[in-house]
């Protein structure tokens, strides 16, 4: 009872990260195509220093609206693990997502090892998580929008390349599908870059403690996720780190210099955890 109340905490967590980026902002596929493609209009620099988190944001929606409908479809190889602070390997899978606009998701498992509970309680559950809230069938509110969130301008940075605005957001309400943290929205684009956050609720007793970031690398003319990670402090459990890592290899049927990847079956350890 213990560990299903635990995996059903980390659960949370990892929809958590989706609901708030994938579904919130609809960042899958923030196109950077120019305006003749989008129906007219380029993407607009805010003049300095007078914007504001409020207008930031509302650019930020507006541009990703406009330009999500560029994007068809994409596929991309997915590693999902579960592991300690010192990187041993509780449980993993490799699958194969490809999305096809406007709310279809597919997984096919390619490779895993690990745990077979956390693999079924976390990973699974997480994908089949996914693949309902693209449909419409689990909806949160979780939009990062004026209506869940407060945002205050803080600066600007470096992320990269990218000349980025950072963006306070902080929830309205105490909800457990919202987060409190930071935005990185690219200045020129406004695709979002990073967020850093931790949830807005305690998600259950076991749960003391979770961080995430997750961040978004631009292939062609497209700004996709890159790579989620999250710090979970579990009591009587430990700290825990969930990842999961995108290859793009598709974009509107075209192949991507991030397919180039090794034999995903090479990549995983004979050795499996010892315990669930």
């Amino acid at each position: 009872m213990f560990i299903r109340r635990v995996m059903k905490g980390q659960i949370v967590v990892a929809v958590l990260v989706f609901g708030i980026t994938a579904a919130g902002l609809r960042t899958h596929g923030q196109s950077t195509l120019n305006g003749d493609a989008l129906g007219g209009g380029a993407t607009v620099e805010l003049a300095r220093p007078s914007a504001s988190g409020d207008e930031i944001f509302a650019e930020l929606l507006k541009q990703n609206e406009r330009r999500n409908v560029a994007l068809r479809e994409y596929s991309a190889e997915r590693t999902y693990a579960v592991t300690n602070l010192q990187g041993k390997v509780h449980a993993r899978e490799i699958v194969q997502m490809e999305y096809i606009a406007p709310d279809k998701k597919t997984f096919v498992k390619t490779a895993e090892e690990g745990s077979k509970l956390i693999r079924h309680m976390v990973l699974n559950r997480l994908m089949e998580s996914e693949t309902s809230a693209a449909a419409g069938k689990d909806h949160h509110d979780s939009a990062i929008t004026p209506a869940n969130y407060s945002f205050t301008y803080l600066g600007e940075e470096q992320v990269g390349a990218h000349h980025c605005y950072v963006v306070e957001a902080l929830p309205r309400r105490k909800d457990k599908y919202l987060f409190a943290g930071k935005v990185w929205i690219d200045s020129r684009d406004f695709a979002v870059v990073r967020i850093a956050g931790h949830p807005a609720k305690e998600l259950s007793f076991w749960i003391t403690r979770a961080d995430f970031v997750r961040q978004y690398e631009k292939v062609g003319d497209f700004w996709l996720p890159a790579k989620d990670e999250t710090f979970v402090d579990v009591k009587m459990y430990g700290k825990k780190v969930f990842t999961i890592e995108h290859r793009i290899a598709t974009v509107n049927g075209a192949n991507t210099a991030a397919s180039v990847a090794q034999d995903p079956n090479a990549a995983l350890t004979t050795e499996s955890p010892k315990s669930d």
